[in-house]
């Protein structure tokens, strides 16, 4: 299945769980209602931005909005392999992120992101509840990497921790891309924050 498809169903079913309509989703994730209709729908491309927001409205992490749902009839396989591990790439700044842990459950998940040179992502932690701890570790190039007040030029073999619930701007100042692995730990959700809209 087509991986924007895939965020499709997913935000759909999610929607669906947690009883959310349009226009509660829009009101918690602050992504307009036609942007995610279009979404649900296939017709749009979210941006890993847009992506980071509606995952946090709907309390899951990004990693969990790439996850083909139905695919799980039989019991999940503990094994990746390489040819089917599945790839995403922002439309925006063309970062490509790689999902490489198995689909057996796990509070542990591995991704790969190569990150074009030049570019730049920002994600706001308005929306991200704790729960989630996660560490970079640059395998090439070079990545500055800013947490809330905090700023850090990541080398090869250099190593960063975060939490979930931070503002994050990740930038490559350099002219050839940067490669790094992101493990996410994550701890059991909190309940989705819901206002009047829902």
């Amino acid at each position: 299945m087509d991986i924007n498809h895939i965020i499709a169903s997913r935000i759909s079913a999610l929607r669906a769980t947690h009883k959310l309509s349009l226009d509660a989703l829009a009101a918690l994730s602050g992504v307009s209602r036609s942007n995610i209709s279009l979404i649900e729908r296939g017709q749009s491309s979210a941006s890993a931005t847009v992506l980071d927001k509606l995952a946090g409205a709907l309390g899951v992490t990004v990693s969990s909005l790439l996850e083909d749902g139905a695919a799980h009839a039989d019991p999940p396989s503990p094994v990746s392999r390489g040819s089917d591990q599945r790839v995403w790439t922002d439309p925006a700044s063309g970062y490509l992120r790689r999902t490489l842990s198995p689909a057996a459950p796990s509070s542990l998940q591995l991704v790969e992101v190569v990150f074009p040179p030049g570019q730049r992502v920002i994600y706001d932690a308005a929306l991200r509840n704790e729960g989630t701890d996660q560490q970079i570790w640059m395998m090439d190039g070079v990545m500055e990497i800013s947490v809330d007040e905090q700023h850090w030029r990541l080398e090869a073999g250099d190593c960063l921790v975060m939490q979930s619930d931070q503002s994050f701007v990740y930038f490559n100042p350099m002219q050839s891309a940067a490669r790094y692995l992101v493990a996410l730990a994550t701890l059991p959700s909190k309940p989705i924050r819901r206002n009047e809209a829902g």
